[in-house]
């Protein structure tokens, strides 16, 4: 069929990104997100698509989609109702967690309250042991208990999470099994069916999660569905993933998951392709949306994966692309705690009401507005004219806060934009920090609704490269949906010294698990398909606590060469920690798998260098660094490579608005792609 479709469902707008086959042309539409009418801005879009280019919901052949509603659930805590069923004597595993503050230098910080309360916390009598022998049955008497305490605290879902069940299943399917059997309405999930990983408190988190977003998860799935159907489209659509792959929606709702970063993902998938594509090799992505601003790394068109990302408060323990994500948007609202001091976010206004700006019944101010109150936006529509932005009502809307404060509207503007930033900054410093990074040789890709608008402030507190914002900033999450791979991956927990002993099983489990991932491609995906299989393996020193992923080859496990992987642990560790020991015992806890099939992608055109010189439509008033400046506007569809501004200045466009602070230039490449520089430190 002729065309294939990408569609990114976030907070505030629907982008879309469809690729036309025959001609090689990328089409994009934004469109409002009706969280009210899930699946419906899936028909705008498409009917916009067909009445303005032409596209043919029955031509379309390939259709992918990201949505954020996991992400924004937990950030936002709007999840459901839940309680845990744990192991008695090992039922503060939340409350627990790992001991940790989440950040150790604030004297302020607190850990996070547990999305499971203490008192939803039920104790199941049982027992597996740590090579997985069950020692005691589970008790029916306990669990029937358990259920009745969770529907007295009207819990809507249960989470099963029972000690050592990485290793047996066993007792979780029969407490499973009492659930569905005496509470069919509760939703239960098994901790063990979602990520069999070893160590509780990471496996019940993940879970947890799980559970805390299914029924929203799969309300929305179902209504996207529906509308595909009801527009025409035949075509199975696949989601993406958080560790960038795709996958079937029968899966998404399965395993809720493995999509909370979905939308996430297919912003870091789409510019590892447009880095790669443009010959970019050292880039951060800064996805900017209505609810979180998310960043990630990627070097040399790979992008940095991981376990245990943040989200929100918590971590999550599936395979993911290694990014950060902070409760600050476009969409963040402002408000003054009890001590009369201003803060951000995490709490959004979404699409429904949206920012006071966007003039659909939003009252309180959020960051866009402050752009607005400041006048660095709202010379123009914006989501493809989706919206009007209302300079006046956002101003309005500050005035309060201001006169609480003190200050002057714009004033008070431009210091919920510092507070945003200098959240945003705290935690991708601790993103380079990870990886031992410095962001003086990084660019910044900003993209998302807000990343070219909120993009160069941030790139300038953090000492980046510079920032490059992409000709369709707006939609670039839709684009990586497009060109996201097939993926998938497997574990098995092994947890033993690295011998000849435990070499002499890896071939055998390493053929276990290449047999399960060629099985699932084939039932997902379908047969015939061509795929690349990558071994890996969490594994660490006798005596340390944790472990590092190990990239592994596939000749090393068939051969048992215990050699080969102590030293490919001993390269790992010395390019973390700077040191290794190639006469320590070495410890393997799992054997990881991924299975990767390709997808076509676009080729990207150069573009005809620029003829004429810059056209300035107008100069207009922006308050910028404490003081109102007279600000060139130009338009994004009237720049050709070659040409070069200098701020302040402002470039609007369709799908975003990018403001350029003052001692900031301009260049445009070949790609049409804008280059933002420090003044005089071009690179």
């Amino acid at each position: 069929m002729r065309y294939r479709v990408g569609v990114d469902i976030g907070g505030s707008f629907t982008d879309f990104a469809v690729l036309d086959r025959q001609t090689n042309q990328i089409h994009t539409l934004k469109v409002l997100s009706r969280p009210d009418a899930p699946g419906s801005e899936i028909l705008t879009g498409l009917a916009q698509l067909a009445a303005r280019d032409g596209v043919d919901p029955a031509q379309i052949g390939y259709f992918t989609h990201g949505t954020t509603v996991g992400i924004n659930a937990v950030i936002q805590r709007r999840g459901v109702r839940l309680a845990l069923f744990a192991t008695e004597g090992f039922c503060d595993v939340l409350e627990l967690a790992r001991l940790k503050i989440p950040h150790i230098h604030d004297l302020f910080s607190r850990r996070p309250t547990p999305l499971i309360s203490r008192d939803r916390v039920f104790a199941i009598r049982e027992r597996t042991d740590r090579d997985g022998k069950v020692l005691q049955s589970v008790d029916r008497q306990s669990v029937l208990a358990a259920i009745a305490g969770a529907r007295a605290a009207g819990c809507e879902g249960i989470v099963v999470a029972l000690l050592h069940s990485y290793r047996n299943r066993h007792n979780e399917a029969a407490v499973k099994a009492i659930v569905e059997e005496v509470a069919p309405e509760l939703l239960t999930s098994c901790s063990a069916d979602i990520w069999p990983v070893i160590r509780e408190y990471e496996r019940t988190i993940t879970a947890t999660i799980n559970a805390y977003v299914q029924p929203m998860v799969i309300n929305y799935l179902e209504k996207f569905e529906g509308a595909l159907r009801d527009k025409g489209v035949t075509t199975p659509p696949r989601m993406t993933k958080s560790n960038g792959g795709v996958m079937g929606v029968e899966q998404a709702k399965r395993e809720c998951v493995q999509m909370v970063l979905s939308g996430t993902a297919s912003g870091v998938i789409g510019a590892s392709y447009l880095a790669s594509a443009c010959g970019f090799d050292r880039i951060l992505s800064l996805d900017i949306g209505g609810t979180s601003a998310d960043v990630a790394v990627i070097i040399n068109g790979e992008v940095a994966q991981g376990n245990g990302e943040i989200i929100g408060d918590f971590p999550v323990y599936i395979p993911s692309v290694a990014v950060t994500s902070v409760g600050q948007g476009g969409g963040s609202l402002a408000w003054i705690d009890e001590q009369g001091v201003m803060q951000m976010g995490p709490d959004s206004a979404g699409s429904l009401p949206g920012p006071v700006c966007f003039q659909r019944g939003g009252t309180q101010p959020t960051a866009t507005d402050a752009f607005a109150a400041c006048g660095m936006i709202g010379h123009g529509d914006l989501g493809y004219h989706a919206v009007q932005v209302d300079v006046a009502a956002a101003r309005a809307a500050w005035q309060p806060l201001a006169d609480r404060l003190g200050v002057s509207p714009e004033q008070t503007a431009e210091a919920a934009i510092e507070l945003a930033i200098s959240s945003m900054y705290g935690d991708t410093s601790g993103l380079l920090s990870r990886f031992g990074l410095d962001p003086r040789e990084f660019w910044f890709l900003a993209f998302g609704g807000a990343g070219p608008m909120m993009g160069c402030f941030l790139a300038r507190e953090l000492n980046m490269k510079g920032v490059i914002v992409p000709p369709t900033p707006g939609v670039l999450s839709a684009l990586g949906g497009l060109v996201a791979d097939i993926r998938n991956d497997f574990i098995r927990t092994l947890y033993g010294d690295l011998n000849a002993q435990l070499a002499d099983r890896l071939a055998s489990e390493a053929e276990s698990l290449s047999q399960r991932a060629q099985a699932w491609l084939t039932a997902e995906h379908g047969a015939a398909m061509p795929f690349r299989l990558q071994f890996s393996a969490d594994m660490r020193y006798r005596g340390q606590s944790f472990e590092v992923d190990v990239p592994l080859e596939a000749a090393w496990l068939m051969s048992a060469d215990v050699a080969a992987l102590h030293a490919a642990f001993d390269r790992q560790h010395h390019q973390l920690f700077g040191h290794s020991d190639a006469d320590a015992p070495v410890q393997l806890i799992n054997l990881r798998l991924v299975i990767t099939s390709p997808t076509p992608k676009p080729v990207l055109n150069r573009l005809a260098p620029a003829t004429a010189p810059v056209a300035v439509v107008k100069q207009v008033q922006a308050w910028i660094e404490g003081a109102f400046h007279q600000v060139d506007l130009v338009l994004r569809a009237t720049l050709r490579p070659g040409h070069r501004l200098r701020g302040p200045v402002i470039v609007a466009q369709d799908d975003c608005t990018t403001c350029v602070p003052p001692r900031m230039q301009v260049k445009v490449d070949s790609f049409g792609n804008l280059l933002i520089t420090p003044l005089n430190e071009e690179k």
